[in-house]
């Protein structure tokens, strides 16, 4: 079988790594890559000087089987249906678009014309997420409780999109992953310290059928670098730290018990301290591991593990997270 042509549009500070990425993959070829700026086409072309490079998107999709949407945010939607309409498979990178109406548009597009599309929630693709799936959906937590989440660090400053539309889509796409449902209620706080009406830090907080109730906070405006997901259940509890080298997931075997016959409150509740097991979790890049499942999408012999309506999903919360900023904090429904 031949290798799938593949193009990546947008190739700035993430779009390069797609770039990167593509062209070491096995079954794909990287074909073009499109990219407004003159000076980042011209590193381009002394990089990967067999591959064609352009500034129009038109010119790309001639060229290539499947796309990888990286350009700004707000072309994400635009350009998606433009790739849906031509017929190209196509991931778009997070968020997958910047409102629900864009979103569902490209979802009902990629299903009447029979496209595959896929939502960049890499972090899905990651080992130890992947790992943390088994555990909460296998029961070996118990009742899950609750969940929170810390994604900050000083920088990347932004002025196209707030802390909540930059980091959030990959907290709430692993929430949903993990749970296997969607939140009936989003809360956000936020400020805008460093410039107006771009909220720098968004504390963000979803309520689920289930009762499980999850919390994050993102920023970058916070002297630590963290990127830490704490899961905790009736039985056990799992701390995912996407910093540490190795020991990426501590699974903690305590809790509190409520033995079935008891004569008062005090009786009633009892600390159970356990051990604590570090599994072994594999060394797979999630970049990579994300665009070689996107090549088997997109030659049908795969089902998408974060679909258009995963991107949907994920967008309707960071939309009603957004209005719930602007009311204050206000809940807002889903």
């Amino acid at each position: 079988m031949s290798r799938l042509r593949v193009g990546v549009i947008g190739a700035g500070a993430w779009g390069k790594n797609h770039v990167r990425t593509v062209a070491t993959l096995a079954d794909a070829e990287l074909a073009a890559v499109c990219d407004a700026d003159v000076k980042t086409r011209e590193r381009l072309g002394r990089q990967y000087p067999a591959v064609h490079v352009t500034g129009d998107v038109t010119d790309l999709l001639g060229r290539v089987e499947a796309v990888v949407i990286a350009s700004p945010a707000a072309t994400h939607a635009r350009i998606a249906l433009q790739c849906v309409e031509a017929g190209k498979p196509c991931l778009v990178e997070k968020p997958f678009a910047l409102s629900t109406s864009d979103a569902e548009a490209v979802a009902r597009a990629a299903t009447k014309h029979d496209v595959p599309v896929l939502a960049g929630h890499l972090l899905v693709f990651h080992p130890a997420v992947e790992r943390l799936r088994a555990l909460v959906q296998g029961g070996d937590l118990g009742r899950i409780y609750y969940l929170y989440g810390l994604r900050v660090n000083l920088g990347q400053v932004r002025a196209d999109e707030n802390a909540l539309w930059s980091f959030g889509p990959h907290d709430v796409s692993v929430a949903l992953y993990l749970l296997g449902e969607t939140p009936v209620r989003v809360a956000a706080h936020g400020k805008s310290y460093l410039q107006p009406k771009v909220e720098d830090v968004v504390f963000l907080t979803m309520e689920f059928g289930s009762g499980v109730l999850a919390h994050v906070q993102l920023s970058w405006l916070d002297p630590h670098k963290e990127r830490k997901l704490t899961v905790v259940g009736a039985t056990k509890m799992v701390v995912f730290d996407d910093m540490e080298a190795r020991e990426k997931l501590r699974i903690y075997d305590k809790g509190v018990e409520r033995p079935p016959e008891y004569g008062s409150y005090g009786e009633a509740l009892s600390i159970r301290e356990g051990d604590i097991f570090i599994p072994k979790i594999a060394n797979v890049e999630p970049l990579a591991a994300e665009l070689g499942h996107f090549v088997r999408v997109a030659r049908r012999t795969e089902c998408p593990r974060a679909s258009a309506a995963d991107g949907v999903a994920v967008v309707r919360v960071l939309d009603a997270a957004t209005r719930s900023l602007s009311a204050g904090g206000a809940p807002v429904s889903l």
